[in-house]
């Protein structure tokens, strides 16, 4: 009986967090490389092997150009290879380069102009990019999303809004300028702004005014017993007498707003990292890939919508990753082309050796930090 209690133990685990956790993670690691790959096609470049996943290959296949596709077992991210790549971090491989014949020359990356390598190295953040605005866009098109008019029902005691001034029913037009369409966009916006001032402006019985409020930050514990600190304004709005409506979008109003929903994740990325550089926020949220297994988890429960919605967030967070100016990201690579450009020649080889260690140093320490992250969350839980 204990052995079938711990299979089914077992099983349930691969149910609810791993193949979720695969599921997402392939989705956004396969668009990234196909970006990479399709850009690279196109410009000539001899593309040795595509890989889901590092380490030894479980499965694959040639296709009639001679790459490699593959799975391999250790399901972490992936890598295009080309002609003249030493690894799957695509340092060059010297002894190799200076063997080439003049056909492989053609067909090396590295004989490429600096601008087809930038547009190559590119195009994997922007196909990360791309696919969060398709995910989004299809999402707003067929599911839609609940609407409620931002309208304030109740105001806590001894709350932000209740120092602001804000009373039952007040409706808020905008925040800091952003407009305000539904109760969804101002909770949103209140969360990632914790301890800073907003201008929102109301309308109070016909009359527009613009009040002040500096959202309080609290631990709100959700269902799963995950712990985030959020900005909290105190106020409340009915859920009940049909309140709540879900609305669909024709195709030129979904892609617009999924490209805003994508800027926003960039923009609140960026005021959360300035946060933590200076002091405001805690470097404790940032997780790593038992945060994405656990959360992949429990976003299965909600359904495939809310599965493939998070998979498109993390899309725009790994192509936003990738474009940091870091040695062996592809935004180092982005910054030795740049300086290549400028000087008219690449970087030294010893400079480049260099910089790709301390990449790798920087890369090993976030994953080490954000999987500590993970393991301290876990045990908290």
């Amino acid at each position: 009986m204990e052995i079938l209690a711990s299979m089914g133990g077992t099983a349930s685990w691969l149910l609810g967090y791993v193949i979720p956790f695969l599921f997402v993670l392939t989705i956004v690691v396969f668009f990234h490389e196909l970006g990479h790959f399709w850009v690279a096609r196109r410009a000539g470049v001899t593309i040795v092997a595509f890989s889901i996943g590092f380490g030894p290959e479980l499965v694959g296949f040639y296709d009639r150009h001679g790459t490699r596709w593959k799975i391999s077992a250790i399901p972490l991210g992936g890598y295009v290879k080309f002609l003249g790549d030493d690894n799957a971090a695509s340092t060059p491989d010297r002894a190799q380069l200076e063997q080439m014949s003049e056909a492989d020359r053609r067909g090396s990356f590295f004989h490429k102009p600096v601008a087809a390598r930038a547009a190559i190295v590119a195009a994997g953040p922007i196909a990360n990019f791309i696919l969060a605005i398709v995910i989004f866009s299809v999402l707003f098109m067929t599911v839609g999303r609940p609407v409620m008019t931002p309208l304030v029902d109740a105001v806590q005691p001894g709350s932000a809004a209740e120092k602001a001034g804000f009373q039952p029913h007040d409706l808020i037009l905008s925040i800091d300028g952003t407009p305000i369409e539904t109760f969804s966009d101002m909770q949103r916006i209140v969360s990632v702004s914790a301890d800073e001032p907003l201008r929102i402006e109301i309308d109070r019985d016909g009359q527009h005014l613009t009040l002040t409020a500096t959202p309080d930050r609290r631990e709100i514990t959700d269902r799963f017993g995950n712990v985030q600190r959020l900005g909290v304004l105190g106020i409340s709005r009915s859920t009940g007498g049909g309140e709540i409506k879900t609305q669909t979008y024709g195709p030129v109003q979904a892609v617009t707003m999924a490209a805003r929903e994508v800027w926003f994740i960039v923009d609140r990325t960026f005021s959360y990292i300035g946060g933590v550089v200076t002091g405001r926020e805690s470097a404790d949220q940032l997780g790593g890939p038992i945060r994405i297994a656990q959360v992949s988890g429990q976003v299965a429960t909600f359904g495939m919508a809310a599965l493939l919605q998070l998979a498109a967030v993390l899309s725009v967070s790994i192509g936003l990753l990738n474009l940091f100016p870091v040695p062996l990201l592809d935004g180092g690579h982005l910054l030795f082309y740049a300086i290549e450009a400028l000087r008219g020649r690449p970087l030294s080889e010893r400079a480049q050796e260099v910089g790709f260690r301390i990449g790798l140093a920087l890369v090993l320490m976030l994953m080490l930090f954000a999987t500590w992250n993970d393991i301290l969350n876990i045990s908290k839980s």
